[in-house]
Protein backbone atom coordinates (compact mmCIF):
# COMPACT_ATOMS: atom_id res chain seq x y z
CA UNK A 1 0.00 0.00 0.00
CA UNK A 2 2.71 2.70 1.08
CA UNK A 3 4.79 1.50 -2.28
CA UNK A 4 1.36 2.36 -4.08
CA UNK A 5 0.97 6.12 -2.67
CA UNK A 6 5.20 6.64 -3.03
CA UNK A 7 4.53 5.46 -6.89
CA UNK A 8 1.50 7.95 -7.29
CA UNK A 9 3.50 10.62 -5.83
CA UNK A 10 6.69 10.06 -7.71
CA UNK A 11 4.38 10.51 -10.67
CA UNK A 12 3.62 13.90 -9.73
CA UNK A 13 7.38 14.67 -9.02
CA UNK A 14 7.70 16.55 -12.93
CA UNK A 15 4.23 18.52 -13.00
CA UNK A 16 5.28 19.87 -9.12
CA UNK A 17 8.68 21.10 -10.03
CA UNK A 18 7.34 22.62 -13.22
CA UNK A 19 4.91 24.53 -11.31
CA UNK A 20 7.82 26.05 -8.29
CA UNK A 21 8.39 29.09 -9.33
CA UNK A 22 4.93 29.63 -9.93
CA UNK A 23 3.89 28.46 -6.81
CA UNK A 24 6.82 30.91 -5.36
CA UNK A 25 5.06 33.80 -7.11
CA UNK A 26 1.54 33.04 -6.01
CA UNK A 27 2.95 32.21 -2.25
CA UNK A 28 0.85 29.29 -1.93
CA UNK A 29 0.10 25.91 -3.18
CA UNK A 30 -1.90 25.98 -5.88
CA UNK A 31 -5.13 23.90 -5.47
CA UNK A 32 -4.80 21.54 -8.18
CA UNK A 33 -1.08 20.41 -6.75
CA UNK A 34 -3.23 20.08 -3.21
CA UNK A 35 -6.18 17.95 -5.23
CA UNK A 36 -3.48 16.12 -7.14
CA UNK A 37 -1.93 15.33 -3.56
CA UNK A 38 -5.14 14.26 -2.45
CA UNK A 39 -5.71 11.62 -4.98
CA UNK A 40 -2.47 9.94 -4.46
CA UNK A 41 -3.48 8.95 -0.67
CA UNK A 42 -0.49 10.79 0.65
CA UNK A 43 -2.67 12.97 2.92
CA UNK A 44 -3.80 9.54 4.45
CA UNK A 45 -1.11 7.71 5.34
CA UNK A 46 -1.00 8.43 9.49
CA UNK A 47 -4.90 8.35 9.44
CA UNK A 48 -6.55 5.43 11.47
CA UNK A 49 -7.84 3.05 9.02
CA UNK A 50 -11.31 3.24 10.61
CA UNK A 51 -11.46 6.79 9.42
CA UNK A 52 -10.33 5.59 6.02
CA UNK A 53 -6.76 6.43 6.30
CA UNK A 54 -3.93 3.79 5.99
CA UNK A 55 -2.45 4.37 8.93
CA UNK A 56 1.26 3.22 7.71
CA UNK A 57 4.27 2.99 9.15
CA UNK A 58 5.80 6.73 9.31
CA UNK A 59 8.96 5.96 7.54
CA UNK A 60 7.22 5.61 4.44
CA UNK A 61 5.22 8.75 5.23
CA UNK A 62 8.55 11.28 5.47
CA UNK A 63 10.02 9.32 2.46
CA UNK A 64 7.29 10.72 0.31
CA UNK A 65 7.66 14.22 1.75
CA UNK A 66 11.22 13.85 0.99
CA UNK A 67 10.58 13.20 -2.67
CA UNK A 68 8.08 16.24 -3.12
CA UNK A 69 10.22 18.66 -1.54
CA UNK A 70 13.20 18.34 -4.24
CA UNK A 71 10.92 19.03 -6.89
CA UNK A 72 9.60 22.07 -5.02
CA UNK A 73 10.20 22.73 -1.32
CA UNK A 74 6.95 24.97 -0.12
CA UNK A 75 4.69 22.17 -1.53
CA UNK A 76 6.98 19.47 0.43
CA UNK A 77 6.53 21.34 3.55
CA UNK A 78 2.76 21.69 2.97
CA UNK A 79 2.62 17.90 2.43
CA UNK A 80 4.39 17.17 5.69
CA UNK A 81 2.92 19.30 8.02
CA UNK A 82 -0.87 18.86 6.59
CA UNK A 83 -0.13 15.27 6.37
CA UNK A 84 0.67 14.86 10.09
CA UNK A 85 -2.72 16.72 11.15
CA UNK A 86 -4.88 13.32 10.46
CA UNK A 87 -2.04 11.85 12.78
CA UNK A 88 -3.12 14.15 15.98
CA UNK A 89 -6.51 14.25 15.10
CA UNK A 90 -6.42 10.32 15.98
CA UNK A 91 -5.16 11.63 19.46
CA UNK A 92 -8.55 13.46 19.89
CA UNK A 93 -11.81 11.90 21.41
CA UNK A 94 -14.00 9.72 19.02
CA UNK A 95 -16.68 12.61 19.05
CA UNK A 96 -13.30 15.02 17.71
CA UNK A 97 -12.70 12.11 14.96
CA UNK A 98 -16.48 11.76 13.81
CA UNK A 99 -16.90 15.13 13.58
CA UNK A 100 -13.54 15.81 11.33
CA UNK A 101 -14.32 12.53 9.04
CA UNK A 102 -18.02 12.90 9.21
CA UNK A 103 -18.47 13.03 5.08
CA UNK A 104 -15.37 10.93 4.45
CA UNK A 105 -11.56 10.59 4.68
CA UNK A 106 -10.50 13.44 2.61
CA UNK A 107 -9.93 16.27 4.87
CA UNK A 108 -7.29 18.29 5.60
CA UNK A 109 -6.24 20.46 8.36
CA UNK A 110 -3.47 23.18 8.86
CA UNK A 111 -2.09 23.98 12.57
CA UNK A 112 -0.49 26.88 14.29
CA UNK A 113 0.68 25.22 17.87
CA UNK A 114 1.93 28.41 19.64
CA UNK A 115 -0.43 28.93 22.73
CA UNK A 116 -1.04 32.63 22.08
CA UNK A 117 -4.84 31.83 21.83
CA UNK A 118 -6.79 32.27 24.96
CA UNK A 119 -9.58 29.19 26.29
CA UNK A 120 -11.80 30.42 29.05
CA UNK A 121 -14.10 28.50 30.55
CA UNK A 122 -18.13 27.80 29.49
CA UNK A 123 -20.33 25.65 29.77
CA UNK A 124 -19.78 22.16 27.59
CA UNK A 125 -16.06 23.35 27.04
CA UNK A 126 -14.46 26.80 26.11
CA UNK A 127 -14.83 30.39 24.64
CA UNK A 128 -11.61 31.06 22.39
CA UNK A 129 -9.67 33.76 21.12
CA UNK A 130 -6.75 34.65 19.52
CA UNK A 131 -4.56 35.23 16.61
CA UNK A 132 -1.50 33.19 15.08
CA UNK A 133 0.82 33.44 12.70
CA UNK A 134 2.98 30.70 10.14
CA UNK A 135 -0.40 28.65 9.63
CA UNK A 136 1.18 26.74 6.44
CA UNK A 137 -1.37 25.36 3.93
CA UNK A 138 -4.32 26.90 6.19
CA UNK A 139 -6.20 28.51 2.60
CA UNK A 140 -6.69 24.78 1.38
CA UNK A 141 -7.99 23.37 5.32
CA UNK A 142 -11.68 22.58 6.50
CA UNK A 143 -9.97 22.24 9.89
CA UNK A 144 -7.05 23.86 12.30
CA UNK A 145 -5.38 22.85 15.27
CA UNK A 146 -4.76 25.63 17.44
CA UNK A 147 -2.23 26.03 20.64
CA UNK A 148 -4.23 28.00 23.40
CA UNK A 149 -3.73 28.85 27.31
CA UNK A 150 -6.66 27.76 29.73
CA UNK A 151 -6.79 31.18 31.69
CA UNK A 152 -8.11 30.23 35.13
CA UNK A 153 -10.76 32.78 37.44
CA UNK A 154 -7.72 34.54 38.57
CA UNK A 155 -6.59 35.72 35.19
CA UNK A 156 -3.36 33.29 35.15
CA UNK A 157 -3.27 30.47 32.76
CA UNK A 158 -3.44 27.06 34.16
CA UNK A 159 -2.78 24.42 30.86
CA UNK A 160 -1.52 24.28 27.45
CA UNK A 161 -4.30 23.25 25.26
CA UNK A 162 -4.51 22.16 21.21
CA UNK A 163 -8.30 22.86 19.87
CA UNK A 164 -9.59 21.96 16.97
CA UNK A 165 -11.85 24.37 15.00
CA UNK A 166 -13.48 24.61 12.08
CA UNK A 167 -12.51 26.78 8.72
CA UNK A 168 -15.87 28.47 9.36
CA UNK A 169 -14.71 29.88 12.59
CA UNK A 170 -11.50 31.45 11.27
CA UNK A 171 -10.55 34.47 9.75
CA UNK A 172 -7.54 34.04 7.21
CA UNK A 173 -5.09 37.51 6.65
CA UNK A 174 -3.23 37.20 4.22
CA UNK A 175 0.12 38.43 5.23
CA UNK A 176 2.61 35.50 4.14
CA UNK A 177 5.33 37.17 2.29
CA UNK A 178 8.58 35.79 3.11
CA UNK A 179 12.34 34.80 1.63
CA UNK A 180 11.79 31.47 1.65
CA UNK A 181 9.05 28.79 1.34
CA UNK A 182 7.32 31.42 -0.46
CA UNK A 183 4.54 29.17 -1.69
CA UNK A 184 3.36 27.88 1.87
CA UNK A 185 0.82 30.21 2.20
CA UNK A 186 2.02 30.25 5.93
CA UNK A 187 -0.92 33.04 6.88
CA UNK A 188 -2.05 34.14 10.18
CA UNK A 189 -5.45 33.06 11.46
CA UNK A 190 -7.90 34.49 13.29
CA UNK A 191 -9.81 33.66 15.76
CA UNK A 192 -12.51 36.02 17.45
CA UNK A 193 -14.89 34.35 20.68
CA UNK A 194 -15.59 31.16 19.09
CA UNK A 195 -17.05 28.16 21.50
CA UNK A 196 -14.81 25.22 21.14
CA UNK A 197 -16.88 22.08 22.70
CA UNK A 198 -14.60 20.22 25.21
CA UNK A 199 -13.81 16.62 22.91
CA UNK A 200 -12.75 19.01 20.62
CA UNK A 201 -9.26 20.09 22.68
CA UNK A 202 -6.18 17.72 23.84
CA UNK A 203 -4.25 18.39 26.57
CA UNK A 204 -0.28 19.33 25.75
CA UNK A 205 0.42 17.10 29.17
CA UNK A 206 -1.34 14.34 26.76
CA UNK A 207 0.53 14.47 23.85
CA UNK A 208 3.95 14.24 25.91
CA UNK A 209 3.09 11.46 27.88
CA UNK A 210 0.67 9.57 25.18
CA UNK A 211 -2.06 9.45 27.19
CA UNK A 212 -4.96 10.93 24.41
CA UNK A 213 -8.70 9.96 24.59
CA UNK A 214 -7.87 8.91 21.11
CA UNK A 215 -5.35 6.25 22.28
CA UNK A 216 -8.34 4.91 23.45
CA UNK A 217 -10.01 4.30 20.28
CA UNK A 218 -6.83 4.21 17.82
CA UNK A 219 -4.73 1.35 19.51
CA UNK A 220 -2.19 0.82 16.37
CA UNK A 221 1.70 1.55 17.64
CA UNK A 222 1.54 4.51 14.61
CA UNK A 223 -0.69 6.19 17.74
CA UNK A 224 1.62 5.10 20.42
CA UNK A 225 4.67 7.11 19.12
CA UNK A 226 5.27 10.47 20.98
CA UNK A 227 4.28 13.92 19.14
CA UNK A 228 7.75 15.01 19.70
CA UNK A 229 9.02 12.39 16.75
CA UNK A 230 6.05 12.65 14.59
CA UNK A 231 5.94 16.25 14.38
CA UNK A 232 9.71 17.20 14.13
CA UNK A 233 10.43 14.91 11.97
CA UNK A 234 7.70 16.00 9.44
CA UNK A 235 9.73 19.21 10.22
CA UNK A 236 13.07 18.47 9.06
CA UNK A 237 11.85 15.90 6.32
CA UNK A 238 10.97 18.89 4.04
CA UNK A 239 14.15 20.44 4.53
CA UNK A 240 16.24 17.62 3.85
CA UNK A 241 14.24 16.61 0.48
CA UNK A 242 14.73 20.27 -0.26
CA UNK A 243 18.26 19.60 0.06
CA UNK A 244 18.59 16.31 -1.63
CA UNK A 245 16.80 17.62 -4.86
CA UNK A 246 19.12 21.03 -4.89
CA UNK A 247 21.98 18.27 -4.57
CA UNK A 248 20.24 16.31 -8.06
CA UNK A 249 20.41 19.64 -9.66
CA UNK A 250 23.98 20.93 -9.06
CA UNK A 251 24.97 17.47 -10.66
CA UNK A 252 22.90 17.87 -13.76
CA UNK A 253 23.56 21.42 -13.97
CA UNK A 254 27.28 21.16 -13.14
CA UNK A 255 28.31 17.69 -14.89
CA UNK A 256 29.23 19.94 -18.59
CA UNK A 257 29.55 23.37 -16.97
CA UNK A 258 32.70 25.56 -18.46
CA UNK A 259 34.65 27.42 -15.97
CA UNK A 260 34.90 31.01 -17.35
CA UNK A 261 37.93 31.79 -15.60
CA UNK A 262 40.28 30.11 -12.77
CA UNK A 263 42.19 28.38 -16.12
CA UNK A 264 39.19 27.24 -17.38
CA UNK A 265 38.33 23.58 -17.85
CA UNK A 266 34.91 21.33 -17.07
CA UNK A 267 33.47 22.35 -13.58
CA UNK A 268 32.76 18.92 -13.15
CA UNK A 269 36.95 17.92 -13.39
CA UNK A 270 37.59 20.34 -10.66
CA UNK A 271 38.65 18.58 -7.14
CA UNK A 272 36.64 21.31 -5.25
CA UNK A 273 33.47 20.77 -6.89
CA UNK A 274 34.11 16.88 -6.44
CA UNK A 275 34.82 17.25 -2.94
CA UNK A 276 31.50 19.90 -2.61
CA UNK A 277 29.35 16.92 -3.82
CA UNK A 278 30.97 14.23 -1.69
CA UNK A 279 30.41 16.38 1.40
CA UNK A 280 26.80 17.61 0.84
CA UNK A 281 25.40 13.87 -0.62
CA UNK A 282 27.38 12.57 2.76
CA UNK A 283 25.72 14.59 5.03
CA UNK A 284 22.43 14.36 3.30
CA UNK A 285 22.61 10.64 3.28
CA UNK A 286 23.83 10.49 6.86
CA UNK A 287 20.83 12.63 8.36
CA UNK A 288 18.04 10.11 6.44
CA UNK A 289 19.62 7.12 7.80
CA UNK A 290 19.78 8.20 11.39
CA UNK A 291 16.36 9.78 11.47
CA UNK A 292 14.84 6.85 9.41
CA UNK A 293 16.86 4.26 12.04
CA UNK A 294 15.39 5.85 15.50
CA UNK A 295 11.81 5.82 13.59
CA UNK A 296 12.31 2.47 12.81
CA UNK A 297 13.41 1.79 16.35
CA UNK A 298 10.12 3.93 17.92
CA UNK A 299 7.80 2.11 15.80
CA UNK A 300 8.95 -1.01 16.56
CA UNK A 301 8.89 -0.68 20.42
CA UNK A 302 5.57 1.31 20.16
CA UNK A 303 4.63 -2.26 18.14
CA UNK A 304 5.64 -4.31 20.64
CA UNK A 305 3.75 -2.92 23.15
CA UNK A 306 6.25 -1.32 25.80
CA UNK A 307 6.76 2.20 26.79
CA UNK A 308 9.36 3.69 24.65
CA UNK A 309 12.45 4.74 26.01
CA UNK A 310 13.19 8.04 26.92
CA UNK A 311 17.21 7.04 25.66
CA UNK A 312 15.55 6.42 22.43
CA UNK A 313 13.14 9.91 22.42
CA UNK A 314 15.93 11.93 23.15
CA UNK A 315 18.18 10.50 20.55
CA UNK A 316 15.49 10.92 17.91
CA UNK A 317 15.41 14.52 18.83
CA UNK A 318 19.04 15.06 18.99
CA UNK A 319 19.81 13.74 15.76
CA UNK A 320 16.39 15.45 13.84
CA UNK A 321 18.15 18.83 14.42
CA UNK A 322 21.15 17.47 13.87
CA UNK A 323 19.58 16.50 10.39
CA UNK A 324 18.26 19.52 9.78
CA UNK A 325 21.81 21.19 10.67
CA UNK A 326 23.26 18.98 8.56
CA UNK A 327 21.37 19.68 5.23
CA UNK A 328 22.02 23.11 6.04
CA UNK A 329 25.59 22.74 5.93
CA UNK A 330 25.50 20.51 2.54
CA UNK A 331 23.22 23.38 0.74
CA UNK A 332 25.18 26.42 1.80
CA UNK A 333 28.47 24.20 0.09
CA UNK A 334 26.87 23.86 -3.07
CA UNK A 335 25.23 27.08 -2.81
CA UNK A 336 28.53 28.77 -2.93
CA UNK A 337 30.36 26.64 -5.38
CA UNK A 338 27.86 26.62 -7.80
CA UNK A 339 28.57 30.47 -9.07
CA UNK A 340 26.35 33.61 -10.19
CA UNK A 341 23.84 32.19 -12.25
CA UNK A 342 22.67 30.57 -9.44
CA UNK A 343 21.89 33.92 -7.74
CA UNK A 344 19.09 34.40 -9.95
CA UNK A 345 15.65 34.36 -8.27
CA UNK A 346 14.00 31.46 -10.36
CA UNK A 347 17.07 29.37 -9.65
CA UNK A 348 16.19 25.84 -8.67
CA UNK A 349 19.77 26.07 -6.32
CA UNK A 350 18.66 29.37 -4.77
CA UNK A 351 14.91 28.44 -3.80
CA UNK A 352 15.96 25.50 -2.29
CA UNK A 353 18.93 27.01 -0.42
CA UNK A 354 15.94 29.74 0.41
CA UNK A 355 13.50 27.07 1.49
CA UNK A 356 15.98 24.97 3.87
CA UNK A 357 16.67 28.28 5.39
CA UNK A 358 13.77 28.84 6.11
CA UNK A 359 12.54 25.86 7.51
CA UNK A 360 15.55 25.75 10.00
CA UNK A 361 13.88 28.50 11.86
CA UNK A 362 11.09 26.42 13.14
CA UNK A 363 11.19 26.22 17.01
CA UNK A 364 11.25 22.45 16.50
CA UNK A 365 14.70 23.21 14.67
CA UNK A 366 16.15 24.88 17.72
CA UNK A 367 19.27 22.68 18.10
CA UNK A 368 21.30 23.99 20.98
CA UNK A 369 18.46 23.46 23.22
CA UNK A 370 17.59 20.26 21.94
CA UNK A 371 21.04 19.07 22.04
CA UNK A 372 20.95 20.26 25.88
CA UNK A 373 18.12 18.29 26.26
CA UNK A 374 19.71 15.41 25.04
CA UNK A 375 22.50 16.02 27.62
CA UNK A 376 20.53 16.36 30.23
CA UNK A 377 19.50 12.16 29.69
CA UNK A 378 22.77 11.48 28.86
CA UNK A 379 23.54 12.48 32.96
CA UNK A 380 20.27 11.69 34.22
CA UNK A 381 18.78 15.01 34.73
CA UNK A 382 15.05 14.55 34.42
CA UNK A 383 14.06 16.16 30.96
CA UNK A 384 10.18 18.05 30.81
CA UNK A 385 9.90 19.02 27.69
CA UNK A 386 6.54 18.71 25.41
CA UNK A 387 8.56 18.37 22.15
CA UNK A 388 10.17 15.30 23.05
Amino acid sequence: MSQDVLDNVRALLPAIAERAVSTDEARVVSKETIAELTDTGLFRMLQPKKYGGLELEPLRFYEAVRMISGACGSTGWVSSVMGVHPWQVALFAKAAQDEVWSDGPDVLLASSYAPVGQLKRASGGYRMSGRWSFSSGCNHAEWLLLGALVIGPTGNPVDFITALVPRADVEILDVWNTVGLRGTGSNDVVVEDVFVPEHRTLRNFEHARLTGPGQKVNKGPLYRMPFGAIFTTAVTAPVLGAVAGCLETYVGEMADRLRLSLGGGRFAEDQFAQVAVARASSAVDGAVLQMDRNMSEMYAAAAAGGEIPMELRLRTRRDQVLGTERALEAIDILFKTAGGSSLHWTSAISRAWRDAHAGSVHVANDVERTLALYGKGVFGITVEDNLI
